[in-house]
C-alpha cells in the first residue's frame, strides 16, 4: 500500500467515527428511552463537565491521527506534531524552567516547556498529549472485540439453555479463575509488543463480565410475555433475539462499556509498565510511567514526568466513570426519582 494511500486511510478513519458517532445520537435522539435519558444527561452538571472533559481528550485524539506524510523525515506527522512539538533539550528540566536540572553545571534550555522534559530531554507536555491517541485506540479497538463477542455468547447462552449454557459457562469460568493481568502479560509475550496484540490480549480476557451479564438478562427476558408471544406466532430464534431482545440489552451494555472503557486504558497503562505493552517509540502514558519509575529517588526529585501521565490518565478515567454513572441513572427506570 502506497504511503499516500495509507495517510488517507489514516485521516478518514477519525472522521468516519465521528460520522458515525453522530447518526447514533441522532437516531437515539429520536427514541423515547435515550431521548429521555439525553434530556437528563443535560440537566445533571457533572455528566456535563465529564462529557467535556472527554471531548477535550477526543478531540486530542483526532488532532494526532490526521497528519500528513513529511518528504524530508520521510516520517508521518499529525497536527499535535506541528503544534507542540519542541526541539529536544540536553536532559531534564523543570516546568517552565530556563535552565536544565541535575546536571552539574546546568545549561540555558532553548524553548519553554510547560511540563518540563524528560530524561532524553523530550517535552513532557508533548509525550503526554502523544498518549491520548494511543489510550482511544486501544480502548476503542477493544471494545470493537468485547461486545461483539460478549453479545453472541451471552445471548446464546441464556436464550437457548442447555449444552449451550454450560459450554459457554465452562469458558468462561475457566477464564475468570485465572488473574487477568497475568493472562494478558502471557499473551502480550506469546503475540509480540504492539497495539494491536495488546488489543487482542485485552480482549479475549475482557469479554467475560459483559457475557455473564448478558447471560443473565437473557435468561430473564426469554420468560417474558413479548417473547412468548413472538414464539407462539412463529417467529424464528433470530429475530427474535435481534429485534426484541437484543434492544431491551442495549442500554445495560452501552453503561458496562463505558464504565469498562477507562479500566481498558489503565490496562494499557499497567502492561507498558511492567514492560509488556506498545513499543517504547509510540505514545504511551504507561511508556512515560515506566520511565519514571526511578525519577522520585533522584536528588532533585523529578516528579513532573509521572505527574503528567498520571494526571492524564486520572483525568480520562474519572471522566468515563463519572458519565458511566451519569447514563446509568438516566436510562436505569429504577433510578429515575
Amino acid at each position: 500500500m502506497s504511503p499516500t494511500l495509507l495517510h488517507l486511510l489514516y485521516n478518514l478513519s477519525p472522521l468516519a467515527l465521528i460520522g458515525v458517532a453522530v447518526v447514533i445520537f441522532l437516531r437515539a435522539r429520536q427514541t423515547p428511552l435515550w431521548g429521555e435519558a439525553f434530556r437528563r444527561l443535560a440537566r445533571n452538571p457533572s455528566a456535563r463537565v465529564a462529557m467535556a472533559v472527554i471531548g477535550i481528550y477526543a478531540t486530542i485524539g483526532i488532532a494526532d491521527s490526521v497528519g500528513w506524510y513529511d518528504a524530508t523525515t520521510q516520517e508521518r506527522r499529525t497536527v499535535i506534531d506541528a503544534i507542540f512539538e519542541r526541539k529536544p533539550e540536553r536532559t531534564y528540566s523543570a516546568p517552565l524552567a530556563e535552565m536544565t536540572t541535575g546536571e552539574a553545571k546546568p545549561q540555558k534550555i532553548r524553548e519553554k516547556h510547560i511540563l518540563g522534559t524528560d530524561s532524553i530531554g523530550a517535552d513532557v507536555f508533548y509525550r503526554t498529549l502523544k498518549g491520548v491517541r494511543t489510550a482511544f485506540q486501544i480502548g476503542g479497538m477493544t471494545v470493537l472485540i468485547v461486545t461483539p463477542l460478549a453479545l453472541l455468547l451471552g445471548l446464546t447462552a441464556g436464550y437457548y439453555g442447555k449444552w449451550r449454557d454450560d459450554v459457554i459457562t465452562y469458558i468462561y469460568t475457566v477464564l475468570s479463575s485465572v488473574p487477568g493481568i497475568l493472562l494478558q502479560i502471557a499473551m502480550v509475550l506469546v503475540l509480540g509488543k504492539g497495539i494491536i496484540q495488546i488489543c487482542l490480549a485485552l480482549g479475549i480476557t475482557r469479554w467475560v463480565g459483559l457475557c455473564r451479564m448478558v447471560r443473565g438478562e437473557t435468561i430473564k427476558h426469554r420468560e417474558r410475555e413479548y417473547v412468548r408471544s413472538a414464539k407462539a406466532l412463529g417467529v424464528t430464534d433470530m429475530v427474535i433475539l435481534v429485534r426484541h431482545i437484543l434492544p431491551n440489552l442495549l442500554p445495560v451494555v452501552i453503561i458496562s462499556t463505558t464504565l469498562g472503557f477507562s479500566n481498558l486504558v489503565l490496562s494499557e497503562a499497567i502492561l507498558s509498565y511492567l514492560g509488556v505493552g506498545v513499543p517504547d517509540n509510540v505514545g504511551s502514558w504507561g511508556n512515560m510511567i515506566d520511565a519514571a519509575r526511578d525519577e522520585l529517588a533522584r536528588d532533585p526529585v523529578i516528579w513532573w514526568n509521572l505527574t503528567a501521565a498520571t494526571g492524564a490518565i486520572t483525568g480520562l478515567a474519572l471522566s468515563l466513570n463519572l458519565f458511566g454513572d451519569a447514563l446509568r441513572d438516566a436510562v436505569d427506570p429504577r433510578l429515575r426519582s
